[in-house]
């Protein structure tokens, strides 16, 4: 049987949160997929059930319990079916984990800079602070140099009260 695992959600560097959405269609062996989420260092893990006969579309989630549970913001997302061979088909995804950018993280919104904004001003304004740490650490895949942002690049926003 031909494995397909073909991962839609997250994305590359999605922001996410203390349950970790997942979806996408694969063909597992025995209907079931190893999930694991980890920095290197600590790591959750579980399985996602796809069914077996056939490419199927399926969803899921991984809950990580203790919003503590990782030292780094950029963790990896493993995906594998690993039932059918030891070097079955995989995915290695990284995302960062809200929950250490901001406590009390639930979501984000997006924000357009503007012609004169800095990091410390949009800071200011969303979170009544210059600390701009959290937006920064939100966008680190696009923001390489806290003082290089430009006019009509979308940052996002890590909020504590969505």
């Amino acid at each position: 049987m031909s494995v397909t695992l073909d991962i839609q959600q997250p994305k590359p560097f999605d922001l996410v949160g203390s349950e970790i959405l997942i979806a996408g269609n694969a063909a597992g062996f025995e209907g079931t997929l190893s999930v694991r989420v980890t920095e290197g260092h600590d790591e959750v893990s579980g399985t996602l059930s796809v069914g077996s006969l056939g490419l199927r579309q399926f969803q899921g989630s991984i809950t990580v319990p203790d919003t503590n549970a990782f030292k780094l913001t950029r963790v990896f997302l493993s995906i594998a079916d690993d039932g059918a061979t030891a070097d079955g088909p995989s995915a290695l995804i990284p995302i960062l984990f809200g929950p250490l950018i901001l406590p009390g993280y639930r979501g984000w919104q997006p924000y357009t800079v503007q012609a004169g904004d800095t990091l410390t001003n949009i800071a200011q304004a969303q979170y009544g602070s210059p600390d701009f740490q959290p937006i920064l650490q939100a966008n680190q895949h696009i923001v390489t140099d806290p003082n290089l942002i430009f006019p009509g690049q979308v940052l996002r926003i890590p909020r504590d009260d969505i």
